[in-house]
Formats: structure tokens, sequence, C-alpha cells
């Protein structure tokens, strides 16, 4: 990501901190966060159903395992898509499995949404439109582009502003990988990097029919507010929507705000129903039957819950800083959290609950040799010692409290690599292995709080082989 505002001065107020109400019913383990439901739609699964994987060229070979057997949908959303053979290789991979799918057929149920960010999309004469363009003409009718362009960039800024530098005023962020009801969570872009050497999280959530539903409608409600590319490479909105640099941004905001609230609260109003039924359908002597899909013939009982969590604050939405906020308040003493981050510039409001809660706190950060930024041309090389200054002074106001043996930091260091994974894991009091889990975009930093479009979800667990996979 782009320098200046990554490591701009942190002046805004802290956000007044939403504190979670005790959960009466079930104060203890791991239901103690149910009440994020009361903001965002409640997914239970069983924990087989959910992988961890480790590496880049893991996740690059999941990606075309994946793209090659979907049968109805293909979902990626990410920052942007490269320009090398890795990526070309992605792209091949989807122009087949859409040949496949049309001479199977004659007509195709497969349909593939892709959505990016304009500015960063945009870049450079080869980029991640001329990528993808190709399919749009050989596909037209099961292929669309979305380019996400934030409304804060417009008028004389969007003029004057140099392209290198025009993404640090507001960003399509999101990182989700969605092929039938299979979907990744990562907080990689679909880039050569992060296939080979730019470490980075990544957690598959397998045969999960209603969170890949959420996340195609999350997709569609912010591709519906984007600019459309078109076969020609130009772009253009959808018919009767408000421009999002030309028309009027008040409008446009509202627009997008209602688009993702509808598919958030829809989400939660269908999994609360679906809640309903199975707590009425496993009473003794309910005459509802229980849907079969294990092989003894009934559903398993949910032992990990997936709650996907928003924050896109140019639409006054901030989901995401509202529970993360709250889980910070609310660690107990004893407990442990486990924070990382590729850039360390968390928001004050982030930095002051740290200082001023009682769990314990493990922060990895990517060492100077280590950060995406290292050793780059211009403005952005002063980026890693930047960070180092921001670190060196937080590391300062911990000596000064006397809370360094509390709160520790530590660097990432791997040669020939960088590390751009980004997360928080949380231990309650007397546990070995984590319960709660963040994974996905955020970085936790201004931009991310901020100006750009993040989702990640959390993931809570009380299965104990999960809760190692997630440890380790």
């Amino acid at each position: 990501r782009s320098s200046w505002l990554l490591v701009a001065p942190l002046l805004t107020p802290p956000v007044p901190v939403i504190t979670a109400p005790p959960c009466s019913l079930c104060p203890e383990g791991a239901h103690r966060f149910q009440w994020i439901r009361n903001l965002v739609p409640e997914f239970g699964i069983s924990s087989s159903h959910v992988k961890v994987l480790s590496s880049p060229a893991e996740f690059y070979e999941l990606l075309k395992v994946q793209i090659r057997t979907a049968k109805r949908r293909v979902v990626m959303a990410s920052l942007y898509l490269g320009t090398g053979l890795l990526e070309q290789e992605l792209v091949d991979c989807l122009g087949e499995t859409l040949e496949k799918s049309l001479q199977a057929r004659g007509s195709s149920d497969l349909r593939v949404s892709i959505l990016l960010d304009y500015t960063r999309g945009s870049r450079g004469r080869k980029n991640s439109r001329t990528m993808l363009v190709p399919l749009l003409q050989r596909f037209p009718e099961q292929v669309r582009v979305s380019l996400f362009h934030t409304p804060n960039l417009r008028g004389l800024l969007r003029l004057l502003m140099p392209e290198r530098f025009n993404e640090t005023i507001g960003l399509q962020h999101i990182k989700v990988y969605l092929f039938d009801d299979n979907v990744i969570l990562s907080g990689a872009n679909l880039s050569d990097l992060y296939f080979t050497n730019r470490q980075d999280r990544y957690v598959l959530l397998q045969d999960s029919p209603e969170i890949a539903d959420f996340f195609t409608e999350l997709v569609d409600a912010i591709g519906d507010v984007s600019l459309q590319l078109q076969r020609d490479d130009t772009v253009r909105m959808m018919e009767g929507m408000v421009h999002p640099y030309r028309g009027d941004k008040v409008a446009y905001c509202e627009t997008a705000n209602r688009r993702v609230m509808e598919v958030i609260n829809s989400a939660r109003t269908r999994q609360e129903l679906l809640h309903a039924q199975t707590f009425h359908s496993s009473r003794p002597g309910s005459s509802l039957s229980s849907q079969p899909s294990s092989p003894g013939g009934l559903k398993p009982e949910p032992d990990t819950w997936v709650y996907p969590l928003i924050q896109m604050k140019p639409f006054g939405i901030q989901i995401d800083e509202m529970v993360t906020e709250t889980l910070l308040t609310e660690a107990e003493r004893d407990a442990r959290i486990y924070l990382t981050t590729g850039y360390f510039n968390l928001t004050q409001a982030y930095m002051d609950l740290v200082l001023g809660t009682r769990a314990e706190y493990r922060i990895l950060l990517a060492s100077p040799e280590v950060n995406g930024f290292f050793g780059a041309k211009g403005v952005a090389g002063a980026i890693p010692a930047a960070y180092v200054h921001i670190e060196r002074q937080f590391y300062s106001e911990l000596c000064c409290l006397r809370q360094q043996e509390r709160v520790r930091l530590q660097e990432y260091s791997r040669a020939g690599w960088t590390f751009h994974a980004k997360g928080l894991w949380l231990y309650l009091a007397g546990s070995d292995l984590p319960c709660l889990t963040l994974v996905g975009s955020p970085n936790f930093g201004y931009r991310s709080v901020h100006r750009d479009l993040e989702a990640q979800v959390a993931i809570v667990t009380e299965n104990p082989a999960l809760q190692q996979q997630l440890h380790q």
C-alpha cells in the first residue's frame, strides 16, 4: 500500500467504545462472544469445515483448484490483480473453466464477479483492467468486473494528486475469494508476491453456503456502487446509480450505506430465523425434521461461529471498529491477545486500549527488512524507517508506564520474504489455545478504520483441534 497517509499522524479522536453486555445465558467459554450477533449475522458451522493455510504457494494452488472445480459462482474481491505470469495463469484458469461450462451446457450457469479498486487497478499501461478485458470480451454474459472508486477522491484533488499517491485517499481493500460454497478469507492480494514470498494469513471455510451467500451479496452490493469495466476498457456506472466522484457525495454515500446495510440486516434476519428453527427442531417431541447433511443423517451441532465484520467509514459503517474496540476493552486480566500487522500504525484509540487495559499483549510486527516498502525508490523508501519511529515511540511510552512486561513487541524477520499478515488472537485466562481470531483485510491502522473498505471475520470456536490450527 502506498505512502503518505500510511504514516500520517493519527489526529482523530477515539471513537466511543461500545461495551458488550455480558451474555446472561452463556457467559463462559466461546459463547461469551454471542453479543456480536447483535450487530452482524452469526453463522454456526462445524470446525471440520475450517482449514488454516500456511504458505503463499498453498494459497495460490488452492485458488487454481477452486477456480477449475467451480460450477456456479466465482467471486473475488481484492485490492488489485497483478500483471505477471502467475496472475495470467489465474485468468487463464477462469477462461478455461468458463469455456468448459459453456460447452457442457450450451449456456453457462457459472458466473464470475471480480471486485477491485479503481485507482490501484488502473495504474500503468498494463494493469488489472487490461488483464481482465479479454475475459469480458469472450464471456460478456458471465463475467462482471467492478472497480470501486472512493467518493473522497474528487474535484481538484483528483486532478492534481499524482497517480502513485491517489490511492492514499481511500481504497477497496477487502480480500475475499469465493468458489461455489467455499470461501477464503485473507489479507493477500492477487499478485505474484502474495503467491510466492509475501507471508499473509488465509482461512478456508468449506461447504458453507450461508457464508458464501453473504459475501456474494456483499461484493454485489459494493459492485453496484462501483464503476463497471467494459469490453473496450472504458468504465461506466450502472443505470440510475450516483457517480462516486462526479455525483453528489452525500447521496452516493447514503446509497452505498443502504445497499451494504441491507445485506448485513437481511443476513442477520435469515440467520436468526434459522437459529430459531434449529432450536425448536432440536427440542424433544418437535415435529420439525432436521436436514440430513452428515453421514449419520443429522446436521452436526455447530462448535464454531463465524461473524463477518465490515468497516466502511466513508459510508458510515464501523462495525469492525466497534467489535475490535470492545474485544480489547473487555479482555480480562490474565487473558492474552496476540496482534499482528504488516504496518504498525495503530489508531490512537487502539493504542490507548492496549496501554490501558489489563490483558497481556504480544504484538508481532514486520522488521524493516521484511516491510513491503523496504528498498523502494522515493518517498516510499522511507516508510520502513517511519514505522520503526512509530514503534520506538510506542515502546518508550510502554516503558514510561512500566508496561513493557505486559505488552511485548516482536519483529518478524525472514531472509528473502516480506510480511503482510494481520489479525488478532484471543486466549482466555488459563487457556493455552485461542478461542477467537480475527482474519481478513484490516491492518488496525488509520486508513483501515477511517478511509478504506474492509472486511474480516471473527471466528469463535470451542473445538480444540481448530484452536490448535489457529494457534500455530
